[in-house]
């Protein structure tokens, strides 16, 4: 017997996986890339929302879990994948710049938002009203995180590619069994495929589906993450992510010329140079109602668990959750109300 079984490997199943690994517990994973949320999300991590200068929700509790914890991931997977990475916001107007110095005097906002402004002196960008930087900002490359924890756990014998059949899940009083793996408890961490899942699906998780160009711009040169209307991440060899769109009804993980028309027209606005796209990707971020993660034991059964709703910021957010879920599971710590799925009890 061992003492878990993980359902789906993005960013929260990773997060929750070290948990477990760290306490010494035996589990094993499954995983069937059926949902690419992770691997085709931006993966910023960013203190500040920068649409209307706000901060974003526990961000000091978040960044203090978050950032040790991607660097002793990055020390035992003898890998580099968390990029500090400049977050620089356009200006579009007088009144923003205005608005940006507003928001740097609030405490919760003050030691995020630089009130040196930057003088654009690149001519491929469309930035008159000069720029604002974000401090303690980064970004994790999400993809190959996620290709070499799997490798890692591929050569424990933790992981199973294969795609976990709700049906064959037996679960008794003492256990749960899934074909040959005998576990205390089971924990569901697979993003939208929440919906089809006959345990959790009665929670509000909405789904917004996610588009991003890759271009190839070789006269932009930035060096920083570019945020206006849309934001463009350097991914090297002038190479550049642009996204992303949300979609609230589409629930499918297939490009559309929609939103490929959008964001070429919020491009337009930003940079003046020429540029090449090599290829647009989708995904369904596992978003809810009240933008809150869904963290929580079934109501009937505490065998059963859920870790899911990361919504757009699943790489700041993540490790928090996951460490308040394995307290939860292990320890009958008590769940923050505002993550603990009971809100949604009379759902049902």
């Amino acid at each position: 017997m061992v003492d878990y079984i993980v359902v789906g490997l993005g960013l929260a199943g990773i997060a929750f996986c070290e948990e477990l690994e760290a306490a010494g517990k035996e589990f094993v994973v499954f995983e069937d890339d059926s949902q690419k949320s992770s691997t085709v999300a931006g993966g910023l991590y960013n203190p500040v929302i920068l649409k209307r200068f706000t901060p974003v929700w526990n961000a000091d509790e978040q960044l203090e879990v978050a950032l040790p914890f991607y660097e002793a991931l990055e020390e035992k997977l003898q890998a580099n994948f968390d990029e500090k990475l400049s977050v620089i916001r356009r200006f579009a107007a007088i009144e923003e710049q205005n608005m940006w110095f507003e928001a740097s005097d609030k405490p919760k906002l003050a030691k995020y938002l630089d009130t040196q402004l930057i003088v654009n002196d690149n001519a491929a960008v469309n930035a008159p009203f000069s720029l604002g930087k974000v401090k303690e900002t980064g970004r994790v490359l999400t993809k190959k995180l996620l290709k070499v924890y799997r490798e890692y756990l591929q050569t424990k014998n933790y992981f199973r590619d294969e795609r976990f059949q709700y049906e064959k899940l037996i679960v008794e009083d003492a256990s749960v069994t899934y074909q040959n793996v005998q576990a205390k408890k089971i924990v569901f961490c697979e993003g939208f495929g929440l919906k089809k899942n006959p345990y959790f699906s009665y929670l509000p998780l909405n789904g917004t589906k996610g588009e991003l160009l890759f271009i190839k711009a070789p006269n932009l040169k930035i060096d920083y993450v570019l945020k206006s209307s849309v934001f463009i991440i350097p991914q090297g060899n002038d190479i550049y992510t642009v996204g992303a769109t949300y979609n609230w009804t589409d629930k499918t993980n297939l490009p559309t010329q929609e939103a490929k028309k959008e964001l070429i027209e919020k491009l337009a606005k930003l940079i003046n140079c020429e540029y090449e796209i090599i290829t647009q990707v989708a995904g369904i971020r596992p978003t809810v109602i009240d933008r809150r993660p869904l963290v929580g034991t079934h109501p009937k059964d505490s065998k059963l668990a859920v870790l899911n709703g990361l919504g757009t910021r699943g790489v700041m957010i993540g490790p928090t959750v996951a460490k308040q879920l394995y307290k939860h599971l292990e320890h009958q710590t008590e769940l923050p109300n505002e993550i603990d799925i009971k809100r949604f009890k009379d759902v049902k």
